[in-house]
């Protein structure tokens, strides 16, 4: 179990937060708004009202103690990065930040957050992927350059085997794993004698341009 400082209880913050005690971790949620707090207080660890922006108030949670925080403030630009500021200066180990727009996600990346995120335009990339290639079914944007996605199989891969097919030596992407239906089961790492089926869910990561190529086959 890891421990998660999550500042700001707006929709984004919220959902972090609840999503990561649903999974089993250690939250302690912390906003200057008693409605906010109070709402939140039975889905998370501990919920705290108190203005992050002041250093006293990192102090007496002890921001330096946990896996990570995140700083989900982001309507709030000057909040956002004087507060990551002040967690790195407290030796805060790992700190994520949202951003609102690509200026202020640089901003955050200068003063020292570890990573930055920027869920309008994070969710509206997936939901193009979604939109436009009809055998997507989720998209995750790794890096400028790579991408992890869920896709349904080729039709040419259908009925073939992973080792059969050589995904890795002649399309240049790894199968990460293999969902075998809608919420069905997950084989991690699969055999390369694995057999698709067209009910199967893949997931593959590669560089864009590769796994394009993949979405697009017939």
């Amino acid at each position: 179990m890891r421990s998660f400082l999550v500042i700001g209880l707006g929709r984004f913050g919220t959902a972090v937060a609840r999503e990561l005690s649903a999974l089993g971790q250690e939250v302690l949620a912390l906003d200057e708004d008693a409605e906010d707090v109070q709402r939140i207080a039975d889905d998370v660890t501990q919920a705290i009202q108190g203005d992050a922006q002041e250093e006293a108030v990192l102090r007496s949670v002890g921001a330096r103690n946990f896996d990570c925080c995140v700083v989900a403030v982001g309507a709030d630009m000057e909040a956002s990065i004087l507060i990551t500021v002040m967690l790195k200066e407290l030796g805060a180990k790992y700190v994520v930040a949202k951003a609102m727009s690509p200026v202020h996600a640089r901003v955050l990346e200068r003063v020292g957050a570890d990573r930055v995120v920027l869920p309008e335009s994070e969710m509206g990339q997936r939901l193009a992927q979604r939109l436009a290639r009809t055998n997507v079914v989720d998209f995750i944007g790794v890096s400028d350059d790579f991408s992890i996605l869920e896709i349904h199989p080729p039709r040419s891969w259908v009925g073939h085997s992973l080792g059969q097919l050589n995904v890795r030596a002649k399309y240049f992407v790894n199968v990460l794993a293999i969902r075998h239906g809608e919420g069905g089961h997950v084989d991690v790492t699969p055999a390369p004698d694995q057999i698709i089926e067209a009910r199967d869910i893949l997931i593959v990561i590669g560089t864009n341009e590769h796994v394009r190529e993949v979405v697009e086959l017939d």
